[in-house]
């Protein structure tokens, strides 16, 4: 049995987004499972001493919005620039954390629906109110969601995660890992896709 991909991501990464449109439907067609792992890319950055693609120097800050947008429209998933961004996901992650804890399908349903809400509706997800009623709109229990976020367990999970993250080599989002070997963007989607075909190149 093959091992499980690990996707890295921070909620707050357009590119990230990009590839959780993307990322279970590849695998599947090769009989893999996709592990999905949330981070804090600010605990990365902070960690590797990196910085946003926004807020680098002006010409690539120029080009990664460009590129958002266009990549968006090459892989066919909506997709438009928050009013607010980058912005912090700590409740977002919580949430997934805990909701993995019960039912990976339910957390997977929540990641898609924050991400999308970031990305597609301008909805501001460093809100935890947000992300209650994110949840909320899933069918989930508003009061236990809220707890949760600011529950010292999930505070604890998700700083073991990041510190997991940063000592498998993660400093960026998405970090796809495929048997052992790391894919780093959502533009190597046709690198990952010919490795599960031939099994490694």
């Amino acid at each position: 049995m093959s091992e499980p991909i690990e996707f890295y991501f921070d909620f707050s990464s357009p590119y990230g987004y990009l590839m959780s449109e993307k990322i279970d439907d590849l695998a599947a067609r090769y009989g893999r499972k996709v592990k999905w792992r949330p981070v804090l890319l600010g605990v990365v950055f902070q960690a590797t001493g990196s910085a946003p693609l926004t807020r680098q120097f002006p010409a690539k800050a120029e080009y990664s919005l460009l590129d958002f947008e266009r990549s968006a429209r090459f892989l066919g998933v909506p997709y438009r620039l928050p009013s607010r961004f980058p912005l912090p996901t700590q409740a977002a992650a919580r949430t997934y954390y805990w909701l993995h804890g019960q039912d990976c399908g339910q957390a997977r349903a929540f990641a898609h629906a924050a991400y999308r809400a970031l990305f597609v509706d301008d909805r501001d997800i460093s809100s935890p109110d947000t992300v209650v009623d994110i949840a909320a709109g899933l069918g989930l229990d508003r009061d236990k969601v809220a707890t949760a976020i600011q529950s010292q367990e999930m505070k604890d999970r998700l700083k073991a995660e990041c510190e997991d993250a940063l000592a498998k080599g993660i400093f960026g989002s998405p970090h796809v890992i495929v048997d052992g070997q790391p894919f780093f963007g959502a533009d190597r989607l046709p690198q990952i896709e010919k490795w599960l075909e031939t099994g490694g190149f």
